[in-house]
């Protein structure tokens, strides 16, 4: 595996090795003994699974406590997945990178706890598989909201559309009004 710092350090592009042949392929998604020598000591103590049409955004999404490290990878379609740094100490905090996901690439992204994430859904339909690191507490949940000018994320949204919201992804709240971490 190949594990990639990405403009925010902390925010990790992992590219597992894939063996493939006339056949298909195989690859490890995770070995903890490897996660911990490309810097990830995280114990994932929940999967999930999500599928999305194409235009769906969902997020920014945390949980304020029982925060929640998360390992995403896109095992069907393509997304575009963004983490967000809302750590108030971190010198890169309100700043967000982005990395490109999908079943072709088989590349994952390391989000931490401390960081808001959400996607895009750039295919006809894609599925996201991730673990966290802690259990899902609906009373910590919270939603940053996905267009905050404050942040510019560079959604790649298709021209002439909007994109697909849930109802508590419309209602996300500004940097300036959320829940933040120290």
């Amino acid at each position: 595996m190949h594990f990639t710092p990405t403009a925010i350090p902390d925010v990790i592009l992992i590219q597992p090795q894939v063996f493939g042949d006339h056949r298909g392929f195989f690859m490890e998604t995770y070995q903890k003994k490897k996660f911990a020598a490309g810097g990830i000591l995280a114990d994932f103590v929940q999967d999930n699974h999500s599928g999305s049409r194409q235009g769906t955004l969902r997020g920014l999404h945390y949980q304020i406590r029982h925060t929640q490290g998360k390992l995403v990878r896109c095992i069907a379609g393509e997304v575009f997945d963004v983490a967000v740094d809302i750590r108030r100490s971190s010198p890169t905090f309100g700043k967000w990178v982005g990395a490109r996901l999908s079943a072709e690439n088989k590349h994952m992204l390391w989000v931490p706890p401390g960081f808001a994430h959400g996607f895009y859904v750039l295919s006809e339909w894609a599925e996201l598989a991730y673990k966290a690191t802690d259990y899902y507490a609906p009373e910590w949940d919270r939603t940053l909201l996905w267009n905050d000018p404050d942040i510019g994320i560079q959604w790649p949204i298709r021209p002439g559309t909007q994109p697909l919201l849930s109802a508590k992804d419309q209602q996300g709240k500004p940097l300036k009004e959320a829940d933040l971490f120290d």
